[in-house]
């Protein structure tokens, strides 16, 4: 069997330790179809508004985050998932140290 696939066991420990005063971020995939990236912040620690071309997925792995989603603002935490379509504003301020995975999806 030649399949070809990625496995990894933990994604957070892709992130050893999240940056003290930062946002460290890593892509763990990328083809054709979709860029998976993983990120760390440190508590208080921003991304501000702005939007992406393509829909996205973020998925919150670990800590506490406040979270707008165009007009509506939300606590985001361990398990929580999110699809946002093209264009969508969006920000993330971590609250406590935060884990989370970004998927973006390409068109074909």
């Amino acid at each position: 069997m030649n399949t070809v696939y990625t496995y990894i066991t933990r994604l957070s420990d892709l992130v050893p330790e999240v940056p003290s005063d930062s946002i460290l971020s890593r892509t763990v995939y990328n083809d054709d179809r979709v860029k998976v990236v993983l990120f760390g912040f440190a508590a208080g620690q921003e991304l501000s508004e702005h939007t992406a071309s393509q829909p996205a997925i973020l998925h919150f792995l670990e800590g506490e985050a406040h979270l707008t989603l165009g007009e509506d603002s939300m606590e985001a935490r361990a398990g929580t998932w999110v699809h946002m379509p093209p264009q969508l504003p969006h920000s993330i301020v971590a609250k406590t140290p935060v884990v989370m995975l970004l998927l973006l999806l390409k068109d074909r």
